[in-house]
């Protein structure tokens, strides 16, 4: 017992609470370990049985395989010293009927995947492992029996890490379970919207939380087909641009916007080592709809434009943009990305690198993205309170805001006139940033 909550404390738990479940499963344990079960299917137990000669069982007196003739079954197989026809009279034996107790078989899951006993070059390898991922419900029974397992045979932990997921919760917030009736089969959801949805549902929950799920409104999952279908529209949207051979990102609004995407990939890759997947994908997945959202459309007259510096400092910055995002949303939602990585690149992407941000050069103030991205909601929103399309020409068109704002954002201001179709645009200071006036084009009468 004091053995195995030791190496408890040696193990990093996923989340850390759920530690506190296996201490007080191993603090509660009362007696010897039950590793039989009467189920008819199972490992058998390679035990026999001598007969006395009024045909009794003594059971105090088993007779056990030997190690080479591994595996056996004791109701097929003879005892050794004993013949087929010997079975079930008096003086010769019986087989055992019980079977392995299910944990007591997977308590060996490391072993098996490791080739103990079989294999000692990978089992050095690869012993102990990494990382145990299972549910909240079972650390009494893997958990736990693996922990003894490997206690018992190598006195260690057998992996370094556990991730411990939730339950899939019912609209009544109660468990999902076979005994309830209340489990939902995945094969209709897969059908209608996709395994990356599906994926992607999954992975919005967080270790050790329980997920909600509704089948008859399941937003968390329709939420993932948008974005994987998203995915697929921005990348071909990006790929329609060639990207000039060497082309540098020169513009102040390229620089910001992969500035703060070198951010979003250091959050990200330190959210995964964190074992927090489901914050690495907020961490993307929020960077990406400001990307499609803002920045596509804020470089996007300029991409179209003509060939020179800006234009190219564009359209390199998008291919990088694309590039890293893909990988960064490869574990979410894999077949989209994966298919958007063919288009324009060699293998899957699921074989490329993880992004780092070694690759996002940082050289630009990711204040301009936002400060951009905020005039641009303040241009939609002045035309939409004037009941005006999107694409309304206007005459002038005054951004005010303090000095610093202003200052800052001199480096976005031809994007913003493109984008609102703003022949004129000034600047002016003032409390807070805000579009404060817009004279619409005159439309000439048909």
């Amino acid at each position: 017992r004091a053995r195995l909550l030791e190496l408890g404390t040696e193990l990093n738990w996923h989340p850390d609470f759920m530690r506190v479940r296996y201490e007080n499963w191993v603090n509660g344990l009362s007696g010897d370990w039950l590793i039989s079960r009467q189920r008819f299917f199972g490992v058998a137990l390679p035990l026999w049985y001598p007969l006395d000669e009024n045909g009794e069982p003594n059971y105090d007196a088993p007779i056990a395989a030997t190690a080479e003739s591994l595996p056996v079954d004791p109701t097929a197989d003879p005892a050794p010293g004993y013949t087929e026809d010997q079975r079930g009279v008096a003086g010769g034996f019986i087989g055992e009927v019980d079977v392995m107790d299910t944990w007591a078989t997977s308590s060996l899951t490391p072993q098996l995947a490791g080739g103990w006993e079989r294999d000692p070059e990978l089992w050095n390898l690869v012993a102990p492992f990494s990382l145990r991922p299972q549910g909240q419900d079972i650390i009494r029974t893997w958990l736990f029996s693996t922990m003894l397992r490997s206690t018992l045979e190598d006195d260690r932990k057998p992996w370094s890490d556990a991730a411990l997921s939730g339950w899939i919760l019912d609209p009544d917030r109660k468990k999902m379970s076979k005994s309830k009736g209340n489990v939902v089969t995945p094969a209709d959801i897969l059908e209608k919207h996709g395994s990356d949805a599906v994926r992607y549902w999954a992975a919005t929950s967080r270790l050790g939380t329980d997920a909600g799920f509704d089948p008859q409104n399941p937003t968390q999952i329709k939420i993932g087909r948008r974005l994987a279908i998203k995915v697929l529209n921005a990348t071909k949207f990006i790929l329609g641009f060639e990207a000039p051979a060497g082309a540098a990102v020169t513009e102040p609004l390229d620089q910001s916007l992969l500035t703060t995407l070198n951010k979003v990939v250091a959050d990200a890759t330190t959210a995964f080592a964190n074992y927090d997947h489901a914050k690495a994908l907020e961490i993307a997945e929020s960077f990406f709809w400001e990307f499609c959202d803002d920045y596509l459309e804020l470089v996007k007259e300029r991409a179209y434009g003509e060939p020179g510096d800006a234009q190219a400092s564009a359209v390199a910055a998008l291919h990088l943009a694309l590039d890293v995002l893909l990988r960064l949303f490869a574990p979410f939602i894999p077949f989209a990305t994966d298919e958007a990585w063919s288009w324009f690149r060699e293998g899957s992407i699921h074989s490329a690198t993880w992004p780092t941000a070694d690759e996002v050069p940082a050289t630009g103030d990711p204040a301009l993205f936002s400060l951009a991205s905020a005039a641009l909601i303040g241009i939609r929103r002045a035309k939409t309170d004037a009941k005006a399309s999107q694409k309304t020409p206007v005459d002038t068109a005054t951004i005010s805001g303090s000095a610093e704002q202003i200052a800052l954002l001199q480096g976005a201001l031809t994007d913003l006139q493109g984008v609102g179709r703003i022949a004129e645009l000034k600047t002016a200071i003032g409390d807070e940033l805000a579009v404060t006036e817009i004279v619409f084009a005159e439309v000439p009468e048909a």
